[in-house]
């Protein structure tokens, strides 16, 4: 099976670009954070950690500043000494992640905010795969509990799954460009496909053929 093209080098950098994609939000490529609404939200006054909350959102920060970096490099041939520090900045951040986790559980919006739940959930995406899997089930919780958006669990359900090497559930986890035919993008195995998109709606994703259609005006601008 291949693998994702969100998560490895340097076949295709980890970019959250692909994450906004299959969000359904606008691609972030000059440093913006385009973020799916959570079930839960709290105002900033009320939030129980606010220097927690302050820190998830200056790593996301980072987080996307080395990605919109790689992409303004360039998706085809992705820069080595910009995905070495991207690294850097991950291993650093997952190293905070369980920090976290240990002390907190999977941190709520009421505790960092709406925001800050949902960095939280963004840098797990470009954390180390045992570390995905630990979380998955705190993910899942907190989708359950309504404090993270259905697309967020669904999103990393699926990167779990494929990286075990089973068949995703919901669509979003591609194949290597290299695998893709004529630039049309290929998908990891994606089980019982026919109802693909009755799952991606009850999540609050797109439809997989716009999806699709997103990977390619992304990765092939030109393309007509």
């Amino acid at each position: 099976m291949g693998k994702p093209i969100t998560t490895e080098m340097p076949m295709v950098p980890r970019l959250a670009v692909i994450l906004f994609l299959a969000l359904g939000s606008p691609v972030c490529a000059e440093g913006g954070n385009p973020e799916p609404t959570p079930v839960v939200t709290v105002p900033s006054e009320a939030v129980g950690k606010p220097d927690l909350r302050d820190e998830l959102l200056k790593r996301r920060d980072l987080d996307q500043e080395i990605r919109n970096e790689m992409i303004r490099a360039g998706l085809q041939h992705p820069d080595e000494a910009i995905g070495a520090r991207m690294g850097a900045i991950d291993r650093d951040n997952t190293a905070r992640l369980k920090e976290i986790i240990k002390q907190y559980g999977w941190p709520a919006p009421e505790l960092v905010g709406s925001d800050g739940a949902f960095a939280m959930w963004l840098l797990v995406q470009h954390s180390e795969p045992e570390f995905q899997e630990q979380v998955l089930p705190l993910v899942r919780g907190a989708y359950l509990a309504r404090k993270l958006p259905g697309q967020c669990y669904a999103l990393l359900l699926d990167r779990v799954l494929v990286r075990q090497g089973k068949p995703q559930v919901y669509g979003s986890q591609g194949r290597p460009i290299s695998e893709w035919k004529d630039h049309v993008p290929a998908l990891a195995p994606i089980d019982d496909e026919k109802n693909v998109d009755k799952r991606r709606a009850e999540v609050g994703l797109p439809r997989l053929s716009e999806y699709i259609q997103s990977l390619k005006r992304t990765y092939f601008p030109n393309d007509k």
